[in-house]
């Protein structure tokens, strides 16, 4: 009989060891201030107005909301992550809640989110939970979405502790399913802002002429 798959802890010494000790942490300095400004520009671009609410789903520790506030000071920031010692430190201070990816299928708030982030998530979900999640995205998203991901294709460094190396086609195909368009960057739109999109701009074409 093989044991059970023991669950991931996503306490102080995993943020410690992943995203605050310079001999092993996954993002290098200034990486998140700039993919901050890239996705914000895309979601501006798109609505047509500044970004003024976001939904960063497996928001961990909540880095995403400083960097989102410096660029747009008044913006509405909601976190959600299945780690309970990041909600209880941070919670408070920044607006986070404890929520796993799966509860996305339900939770609904006042109002569409312009921006959803999910990074460095779906790669380690289960595909059940994964499936489950995003079928709720097209009702909770009104602009753009940045779900950054590696598939089996990609050189993958950093926490490989339950990865699970699926293939492109699979997560395009789930993202369609959801209702989400690829324009490329790890980004997707909102069913809502697919109209105005031309062919070119589309990331999930395949044509041999």
């Amino acid at each position: 009989m093989t044991e059970p798959m023991k669950e991931k802890a996503y306490d102080r010494a995993y943020f410690d060891r992943w995203y605050r000790d310079p001999r092993s942490r996954v993002r290098a300095q200034g990486e998140t201030r700039r993919k901050v400004a890239m996705v914000v520009a895309l979601a501006e671009y798109y609505l047509g107005r500044s970004v003024r609410n976001v939904l960063d789903v497996g928001c961990g520790e909540g880095v995403w909301r400083a960097p989102l506030r410096r660029l747009r000071p008044r913006i509405d920031y909601l976190g959600l992550d299945s780690s309970g010692y990041a909600i209880a430190r941070f919670g408070r201070a920044r607006n986070l809640r404890l929520a796993r990816f799966s509860d996305l299928a339900e939770l609904r708030f006042e109002q569409r989110f312009d921006l959803i982030v999910c990074s460095d998530v779906l790669h380690y979900l289960r595909a059940p939970e994964l499936v489950r999640g995003l079928s709720g995205f097209a009702e909770l998203l009104g602009g753009l979405a940045f779900i950054e991901l590696f598939s089996s294709r990609d050189p993958v460094d950093g926490d490989m502790a339950g990865f699970i190396p699926r293939p492109p086609g699979w997560y395009r195909k789930r993202f369609a399913e959801a209702g989400l368009m690829a324009c490329g960057s790890h980004c997707y739109l909102s069913p809502l802002l697919q109209r105005s999109v031309s062919e070119l701009e589309r990331a999930d074409r395949q044509e041999s002429r």
